[in-house]
């Protein structure tokens, strides 16, 4: 690769332009044309990962031409609710036969569409087998900061995802492929959900017995989904399920858990979602979650609980009594 665009300037938008910099000129396109200014004239995002300085490979730009002008790829680090409509206004200027990765890890409201669904829809003239997603166990500060980690990029063919392998892989980033985009497409969203709950929990002053426990039936929910949906069982118990899992829901860097913590202490929703700059992506996941479950047949006590404490119907003490007096049933159902 010679050059490549990563869309969205939010935390992880902004890692992985430090990540595929070492490689390549890389463009890193901000919403706000303020906020790119400010990037070009501090060499650092301020806003959304301040202490770390944009070497002279990363270009920030406000302008869609020219962020994705000459690219041999594009990473898409768009919130799941703004996904379809910046991606849709990009189409006129993407170059043919590129991959194009989606960093998002949400399922979008409306349609319960995962994102690389979002870009076949909008771009259908655009190869599908070049579609793909990168997720994993990623805080964006720790690997920013060259914390050793890894991550799986998925397309349906081998190529694009070892091309994007190539450009992310590093000293103390670690790459893997796969071709099961659904399944890490699912992964990725619905830990957001349980990181939620397990947020509720500490919240709540329970300690790692019961953190462990959740976590364990949480990973059984996600996978009974995301097989539901055309995953495979293997791609679960890797980085894109378990791994994930375990970092997004045990880590109070985690905004997902800030928000579940906060909701166990009492706080409004709105006022929790309100304070924070970033999106916390299972606050609308759950209810997609939810839907996707019901389209698909499938239960999902942790994930409706959570649906309910986010709701206002039940606090979380509730909602975890609740879940501990269900009906006695054998572990593997």
């Amino acid at each position: 690769m010679r050059k490549v665009a990563v869309i969205g300037a939010g935390s992880w938008g902004t890692t992985v332009a430090l990540l595929a910099s070492a490689r390549v000129p890389t463009t890193l396109w901000a919403r706000r044309h303020e906020l790119a200014e400010e990037m070009r004239g501090t060499r650092e995002n301020r806003p959304y990962l301040p202490g770390f300085e944009l070497p002279p490979n990363v270009q920030p730009t406000s302008d869609m031409a020219e962020a994705v002008d000459g690219v041999d790829a594009i990473l898409w680090a768009v919130p799941s609710h703004g996904y379809r409509a910046t991606f849709s206004r990009f189409v006129p200027h993407i170059p043919a036969g590129i991959p194009l990765i989606s960093l998002t890890k949400g399922i979008e409201q409306e349609t319960l569409a995962t994102m690389t669904r979002v870009m076949a829809e909008e771009a259908p003239g655009h190869d599908p087998g070049l579609m793909g997603v990168l997720t994993g166990p990623n805080l964006a500060v720790e690997v920013a900061a060259g914390q050793p980690a890894a991550a799986v990029v998925a397309t349906p063919e081998p190529e694009p995802a070892r091309a994007i392998q190539e450009l992310l892989m590093g000293p103390t980033f670690r790459v893997y492929t796969n071709d099961d985009v659904i399944g890490c497409e699912m992964g990725g969203a619905l830990k957001n959900v349980m990181a939620l709950a397990s947020g509720m929990s500490d919240g709540l002053g329970f300690g790692d017995n019961t953190r462990a426990t959740l976590l364990t039936r949480a990973l059984a929910e996600i996978t009974r989904l995301g097989v539901a949906m055309g995953g495979r069982p293997s791609t679960f118990a890797g980085l894109a399920g378990v791994g994930d899992l375990i970092a997004t829901a045990s880590s109070t860097k985690s905004r997902n858990y800030q928000v579940g913590f906060a909701l166990a202490q009492g706080r409004k929703l709105a006022d929790i979602v309100s304070e924070m700059r970033m999106v916390a992506e299972g606050v609308k996941t759950t209810q997609s979650a939810l839907g996707l479950a019901h389209r698909h047949g499938v239960e999902m006590p942790i994930a409706e609980q959570v649906g309910r404490v986010i709701a206002g119907e039940v606090h979380p003490r509730e909602a975890m009594l609740l879940l501990m007096t269900r009906q006695a049933k054998p572990e593997t159902t």
